[in-house]
């Protein structure tokens, strides 16, 4: 063995033990750039619907399908389809209606999520894991299948063509996911914490308004997956509350679609204002939702 090799090879590695090390760091970067390659494969297709709807958003309604894949510059680029949707005042109300059905469901969802996990997680008594797994069977069962029974209860109640009765089917049909995920976070609650707070004179409510604060990543991760289904929903505006004043804009993009022709332009720019939203929300939340997700893989 020579001088050299003895000076470059760390102390305690043989000369064979080199190339396995070699290509054992080789495979790892292969490794990771495969995975690369796989998520940024799926980010395309994932995001390429998106890109496509807003670009066309801002062309004339012959680019649109001449040149669906181009981005408008020059003559091809026309705010037509927006300057529409603005002189058309029932976007704004069709907006406004998906405002206030999503924000009243998730608020309410997780108000009541929260103290019903807070419940199935602090008490112990006869029934609680039965009452848990009834619980988990709204995330198995589609709530569109009890459809005909909550028209018929909606009507009864004289919540047809309401925004509440829209938000309390919301409300059913989110807590499930809510209270499934939110017990597996309040069960990682310290009990000292709380006996502590009972000891010093507060209340249930007292003990629940602290504890509450502690779970702010399954709270958000239950925002971002309730607000999805909710803001894109289609199948409960149109049959519950199809009126004038209380369609949401999921809904109300329908009024540029005609038996006779459709305004492509205008329903692309709809649809991009309807996203809008839902994005800017997400890339506010995503950080948190990415840790609520990893804490609650987790949970034992």
């Amino acid at each position: 063995m020579s001088t050299a090799d003895a000076a470059v090879r760390p102390p305690g590695v043989s000369r064979t033990a080199i190339p396995s090390v070699a290509r054992s760091q080789a495979g790892q970067v292969l490794s990771s750039v495969g995975i690369h390659a796989i998520l940024l494969t799926y980010t395309i297709i994932a995001t390429f619907p998106i890109v496509l709807t807003i670009i066309n958003s801002f062309k004339k309604q012959g680019d649109i399908f001449g040149h669906p894949y181009t981005i408008p510059f020059g003559s091809m680029f026309s705010t037509r389809g927006y300057d529409t949707v603005f002189q058309n005042a029932s976007a704004f109300q069709y907006l406004e209606n998906s405002l206030i059905v999503t924000i009243g469901s998730i608020a309410l969802t997780l108000l009541f999520g929260t103290m019903a996990a807070f419940a199935l997680a602090e008490y112990r008594f006869r029934g609680n894991l039965a009452l848990s797994l009834y619980m988990s069977l709204g995330i198995m069962i589609p709530i569109r299948l009890g459809t005909v029974s909550i028209i018929h209860l909606s009507t009864s109640l004289g919540l047809t063509g309401t925004l509440q009765g829209l938000i309390l089917v919301y409300i059913a049909q989110n807590l499930p996911l809510a209270i499934f995920i939110l017990t597996q976070f309040l069960r990682e609650i310290p009990v000292d914490l709380k006996d502590a707070a009972r000891i010093d004179g507060a209340s249930e409510y007292r003990v629940f308004a602290l504890v509450a604060p502690l779970v702010r990543q399954g709270l958000f991760s239950v925002l971002v997956f309730t607000m999805i289904p909710i803001w894109n929903d289609l199948w409960f505006p149109l049959i519950m509350a199809p009126g004038e004043n209380t369609k949401t804009i999921t809904l109300g993009v329908q009024v540029f679609t005609g038996e006779f022709g459709n305004n492509w332009a205008a329903l692309l720019a709809a649809l991009t204002l309807a996203m809008l939203p839902v994005l800017i929300i997400y890339i506010i939340f995503s950080r948190q939702l990415i840790r609520g997700l990893m804490a609650g893989a987790v949970k034992q």
